[in-house]
């Protein structure tokens, strides 16, 4: 790779979030980790020069979508399309500005080395979606990934856990080391499984759980009946039906519990008692 890297002039660029991975035995070590790949229409995202696409190659996928908006590296890209004839599909273009649905049919998998500066909002826009992809296989530094599989009570819990594990289910594989890459970063990174639950973990509108999620954890150092208040409903009311504390903070909370305040938003406090 480091070859390869040279005789194309490929140089890792900063304002993309350019780190390369080389070293083979992790980029294979990756690709194994997102499951048998035979018979899975495979979606990498920032190929680079093709590390890892190589190993992905390698590891039996079929068809391989390569999203890649450095033309710098795209020589590279062609030349590993040609040895493996048929195969690997280059993308030009922003992963943020594409419908990865639309690039190849079911079943589809997602495997990447992420940019740090755009990992998270492309996680969140394909969580719209998760579906639609067997599972997905990303690259976050190691902070984001705890906050992935973090549970409540947990410091790294928050929306992100939230969001994540009320459709899907996360789970670290395992770390890589800054000294992996070529330019080093200055975190460990993790590579982080994620399986798309059959239905979500409990029935809730996900416009109302983000409301809510933003607003609990806006001010998470705050009991609820403080931090819902944004919200604009009688907080107390709104507590009461779900059987939430009022005094509860939002790291306390279960996703369920969070998929509940939201059902009591959609469906409005209950009204006063009549006792007559």
């Amino acid at each position: 790779m480091r070859e390869v890297i040279a005789r194309h002039g490929i140089a890792a660029q900063r304002r993309l979030g350019q780190n390369f991975l080389l070293d083979l035995n992790l980029t294979g070590r990756i690709a194994r980790g997102a499951g048998p790949l035979g018979e899975a229409n495979v979606i990498e995202i920032g190929a680079g020069p093709g590390g890892l696409t190589r190993a992905l190659l390698a590891e039996g996928a079929p068809h391989v979508v390569a999203i890649e908006r450095d033309r710098g590296c795209l020589a590279a890209l062609g030349e590993l399309a040609a040895a493996y004839p048929g195969r690997l599909e280059i993308v030009a273009g922003d992963a943020l500005e594409l419908d990865l649905v639309a690039l190849t049919p079911a079943p589809r998998k997602i495997v990447a080395n992420l940019p740090y500066n755009i990992a998270t909002v492309l996680l969140l826009g394909w969580l719209d979606r998760v579906g639609a992809f067997d599972s997905l296989t990303l690259m976050f530094q190691r902070e984001v990934a705890l906050r992935l599989i973090a549970s409540p009570r947990s410091k790294s819990y928050g929306r992100l856990s939230v969001m994540t594990q009320w459709l899907a289910e996360p789970r670290i594989l395992f770390d890589v080391p800054a000294r992996a890459f070529v330019p080093p970063p200055k975190v460990t990174s993790s590579i982080v499984a994620i399986v798309p639950r059959a239905q979500p973990l409990a029935p809730a509108a996900k416009p109302l759980l983000e409301r809510v999620t933003a607003a609990a954890f806006g001010q998470r150092r705050k009991m609820l009946r403080a931090s819902l208040a944004t919200l604009g409903v009688p907080v107390e009311a709104l507590l009461s039906s779900t059987g939430v504390a009022p005094t509860a903070r939002a790291e306390e909370l279960t996703v369920a519990e969070f998929c509940a305040l939201a059902r009591a938003l959609a469906e409005g406090p209950p009204g006063p008692v009549d006792r007559s």
